[in-house]
């Protein structure tokens, strides 16, 4: 069973269209959707029922449907598919802690399961997807300017899946998945060391470069690792550590914006000193400040 193929695909909508679905699939109960029953029509049409309502993306009857061939059919020919389908139920639902607990469940249940390694991956997923909730799916937000522990969690979750099950079928898409991720938390590292230029705070911001470079290789963010490493030596007037890492930037990211045509290093704050504008220079600095450097170089892929 591939999660991907069952996934529907999700188009930006207008906020009226996007808060009524949001309310219908909050459970729809105004309109008395909590009081559908579901009848007990024996083990496999209640199980054929479930699949059909995952096909046309009924989660909420999905998730009724197979509790109630679980609960009715706890050691039935389908009660292990059921818990391996409620998983996805959820996750097709928005329930993304619903969906870990679910998947949780079924590898505590089931550890030597053929697809114990479905529910490893699912659990990935739904990590990933839990801090934005279902609105995130029609409004695009930058993940990395928020907290990002549920993006390390599904990265260690992905980890776990690989190491257990390397071979599996959803490996690849896992290593793919963990790229993107890896490349999210580098730029959550510029985003917090842009953060502390702003505060005036120069080492922290240092630290958050060097981390970039030290640990993150291979990812876009690097380029901008180095230059808040040569700014904030710079700041904090180490100019010898500024000039290696510009010779560096140079060398390996030649095209950054912090580097003029002949590759020197250029900021409000450079090797130069302050560059102050003539009406900050005529009021004293009442005027016009400087405004703190910040980076955010995005190469083009």
């Amino acid at each position: 069973m591939s999660a991907n193929a069952r996934l529907p695909a999700l188009s930006l909508a207008p906020m009226a269209f996007i808060f009524s679905l949001a309310l219908f699939l909050s459970g729809c109960s105004w309109f008395g959707g909590d009081d559908i029953e579901i009848a007990d029509t024996g083990e496999q049409q209640i199980y054929l029922d479930a699949q059909r309502y995952l096909d046309n993306g009924s989660f909420d009857l999905a998730i009724r449907t197979l509790q109630l061939l679980e609960s009715r059919y706890p050691f039935g020919r389908y009660a292990e598919q059921a818990q391996l389908e409620l998983v996805y139920a959820h996750y097709g639902a928005y329930e993304y802690e619903a969906a870990i607990e679910a998947a949780d469940r079924f590898i505590r249940l089931h550890p030597q399961h053929p697809s114990v390694d479905y529910a490893y991956y699912m659990k990935g997923l739904a990590a990933f997807d839990i801090e934005g909730g279902f609105l995130a799916s029609f409004v695009p937000t930058d993940d990395t300017k928020r907290d990002v522990s549920h993006i390390k969690e599904a990265f260690a979750e992905f980890a776990q899946l690989l190491a257990r099950f390397p071979d599996s079928a959803y490996a690849p898409d896992a290593r793919a998945r963990m790229v993107h991720m890896r490349n999210m938390l580098a730029r959550h590292e510029i985003h917090v060391a842009n953060y502390y230029f702003r505060r005036g705070a120069y080492m922290a911001a240092l630290n958050r470069g060097r981390y970039v470079v030290e640990h993150m290789q291979q990812t876009p963010s690097v380029a901008d690792g180095l230059a808040i490493m040569a700014q904030a030596y710079i700041l904090l007037s180490l100019n010898d550590l500024a000039e290696d890492s510009i010779a560096v930037l140079r060398e390996n990211f030649p095209d950054h914006p912090s580097l003029n045509e002949a590759g020197q290093f250029e900021s409000i704050y450079d090797l130069d000193g302050l560059h102050r504008s003539w009406i900050n220079q005529l009021s004293f600095g009442l005027f016009d400040p400087p405004e703190p450097p910040q980076f955010d170089y995005r190469p083009r892929s």
